[in-house]
């Protein structure tokens, strides 16, 4: 039997599912190394990582750039804010060149944030595809629901990453690899 034989060709979304872990890859921030890719009639047309600003250092470089949000819950937990969503930056990259993104699948690591999907509702995106899911995605779901965007989830499982968990009633102390 031929190698050909025995290797299934991946459907078009497992091939795209499996190229957001190498986006990812490029990420510059240990907490959350997200990836994300944006395709129409399956050509990709841009894709993003969570990464500072072009020209700003790092997390990977400076240390964390740490901030208490707090949940509906009342839990607090520590985001690093240095960063911009892997999704932001797609987005900013199709902008950067002027590519329209109208009817267009997002694949990326999780479930987009709230603000990362009012985005993606904004510039046109018909469908979304998540990795695992995310922590504060509930209001995500809803929106994208309401806007007529489905979302796939591909491991009903929730995302992981450093310094994800939070306390109840108090601030978390800053992690310590933050650097000055």
């Amino acid at each position: 039997m031929s190698l050909e034989a025995e290797t299934k060709r991946p459907s078009w979304d497992e091939y795209f599912v499996g190229l957001v872990s190498a986006v990812a890859a490029r990420a510059t921030c240990d907490r959350g190394r997200s990836g994300c890719l944006i395709v129409r009639d399956r050509r990709i047309i841009c894709t993003g990582y969570v990464g500072a600003p072009p020209g700003f250092a790092h997390c990977d470089e400076a240390g964390h750039l740490w901030r208490n949000v707090l949940e509906d819950s009342g839990a607090i937990r520590a985001h690093c804010v240095r960063t911009i969503h892997a999704e932001q930056n797609a987005l900013a990259q199709a902008a950067r060149y002027g590519l329209a993104l109208e009817g267009t699948t997002v694949y990326c690591s999780m479930e987009p944030c709230t603000t990362c999907a009012m985005l993606l509702v904004s510039v046109g995106v018909a469908r979304v595809v998540a990795l695992r899911r995310y922590h504060a995605a509930e209001p995500t779901r809803t929106l994208l629901r309401e806007a007529g965007i489905p979302l796939e989830i591909v491991f009903d499982e929730e995302a992981s990453y450093p310094h994800q968990a939070t306390e109840p009633a108090r601030a978390p102390s800053p992690p310590t690899n933050q650097r000055p």
